[in-house]
């Protein structure tokens, strides 16, 4: 009787302990120069997590150039996304969400693709996280790129490394290597677009049609990459959502911060050596580096930034790609994050602070005012510049967010558009209320636009979005409706850019 019951059971045993061999061999696999990986089907998106583009940057290759990963031979997981670089937890929390386990070697990216073959040559955009180049990482819900993957857009999320980690110099380091990188966190980005040009057949992209993109210092980064002779051939078209106004830092100046950081590690300051700063523990690092920082800016002067990013639009030395760029409504809420009121800004114009208020006219309120003028001349203004100088390489299209939702009472904050270009909105859970029809109709509409310019290098949709040109400044303002306007701002904004362009010749300072 038992030995009937077991023949009887033993093929429906034989089936259970079968059933995960069977998902396990329909899960989706790739091949890449570095050996193969598996990933996961979710709801019809083949997702890759965690796959490195570079060697860990630890112990000798701690502030080195990225070197190549080691190979495999046996199919590596890609089912969970690598450990986010170094940085305080508590701000990527309050900015993006929880960036999970830190740790020095993450250099890691991820794939959203929606079809694998080789032959289906599908556009790609490379997202680059934001966080004033310390916080932040590539793994984080809001940055999925399954909505924008079902357009039939392949998307890759990067990590680089943050901080005093990926933005540094010391006189130690230069007795290494005269005149070598200083700007390793970009040189990141350069090694994940290289791993983009070497692999993404595997994933169904065509590394022909690579578009780079990223939000605040992401955005920063598309300039820089736009500008960097390190990148010529790497991508096809760029777009920065939110770029800042803010001078990169010279060499000597990043090196004084590097000498104080020395001296906050217990360190001989300037006399330290590359393998004592290289001995330092990542955690310590992490934690003084957060006060000795050279965030939100990059450093000029090693091969990668060999000029400030103005300089380089104002000579044209930028690579000539087909660019959307523009900011939101509210951008001037990360200053109040730093801890900056938008009052005293207007305290401190002293008395230029009459020809900015006939610039704002209705606008009575100190820190709204504060607000306005923090947003047009960090955000506003140098979208509208480098859009002006870009405008005659390749076609350019600006715009203004401006979908705000119900019962709010200022603008649309920094970042918060990234949802609706990503299509997180249900699954990041960042709006602090709940989602309308009307979010998701502007959600559904703006990721189109994204995806029709990642796969045609023009933003179609509904309306017409007009190029943007030195004459009459085109702007498309995404709110409720979107709406073309030419002239957007047109008084306020010569009137920054004349200033900072005046600042600029007296304090021989670029951006």
């Amino acid at each position: 009787m038992i030995r009937r019951l077991w023949l009887s059971a033993k093929p429906v045993l034989a089936l259970l302990v079968a059933l995960p061999m069977v998902c396990l061999a329909q899960a989706p696999r790739a091949t890449t120069v570095s050996g193969p990986v598996q990933g996961l089907d979710i709801n019809g998106i083949d997702v890759f997590r965690g796959i490195p583009f570079a060697a860990p940057p630890v112990g000798a290759l701690r502030w080195r150039a990225p070197q190549p990963t080691r190979k495999w031979t046996a199919v590596r997981p890609a089912t969970a996304a690598g450990p986010s670089c170094m940085q305080t937890r508590g701000m990527s929390l309050e900015n993006g969400g929880d960036p999970g386990r830190l740790d020095e070697d993450c250099l890691y990216l991820n794939v959203f693709s929606p079809r694998l073959e080789r032959t289906a040559r599908l556009p790609v955009m490379v997202w680059i996280h934001g966080g004033a180049l310390i916080f932040g990482s590539g793994g984080l819900p809001i940055y999925d790129g399954s909505a924008l993957a079902r357009r039939d857009v392949v998307v890759v999320t990067i990590n680089y490394r943050l901080g005093a980690f990926g933005f540094f110099a010391h006189k130690g380091l230069d007795q290494e290597t005269p005149g070598g990188p200083v700007n390793f966190g970009l040189l990141d980005q350069i090694a994940a677009l290289r791993w983009v040009q070497s692999n993404i057949e595997a994933f169904g992209g065509d590394p022909a049609r690579v578009t780079i993109a990223g939000q605040s210092a992401g955005a920063q980064s598309v300039l820089a990459l736009m500008a960097s002779p390190l990148t010529a051939g790497l991508f096809s078209g760029a777009i920065a959502q939110s770029p800042y106004g803010i001078p990169s830092h010279s060499r000597a100046k990043a090196q004084e911060t590097g000498v104080a950081l020395a001296i906050a590690m217990g360190l001989p300051g300037a006399q330290a050596s590359a393998a004592s700063l290289r001995s330092i523990p990542a955690d310590r690092l992490a934690e003084r580096g957060k006060k000795i920082s050279l965030a939100p800016s990059f450093i000029v002067g090693d091969a990668a930034i060999p000029m400030p990013l103005l300089e380089a639009f104002k000579k044209g030395r930028e690579h000539p790609v087909p660019l959307i760029i523009g900011n939101n409504s509210d951008d001037a809420s990360v200053v109040e994050s730093f801890g900056v009121d938008p009052a005293v800004l207007v305290q401190k114009m002293g008395k230029a602070r009459i020809v900015v208020r006939s610039l704002y006219p209705g606008v009575s309120d100190q820190s709204q005012l504060g607000r306005e003028v923090a947003r047009d001349a960090l955000f506003t203004a140098f979208g509208r510049r480098i859009a002006y100088l870009h405008s005659t390489k390749a076609p350019t299209w600006r715009y203004y967010f401006n979908h705000v939702g119900p019962n709010a009472s200022t603008g649309v904050v920094h970042g918060g558009e990234v949802p609706f270009v990503l299509g997180t909105l249900e699954g990041c859970q960042c709006l602090g209320r709940p989602v309308t029809a009307l979010d998701r109709t502007v959600e559904r509409r703006t990721g189109d636009r994204w995806a029709a310019f990642v796969r045609t290098h023009r933003p179609a949709g509904d309306i017409e979005w007009p190029i943007d040109d030195r004459q009459r400044g085109q702007v498309l303002e995404i709110g409720d409706e979107e709406t073309a306007r030419p002239g957007f701002m047109a008084p306020r904004l010569n009137a920054f850019i004349a200033a900072l362009n005046f600042a600029g010749r007296r304090s021989k300072k670029d951006y």
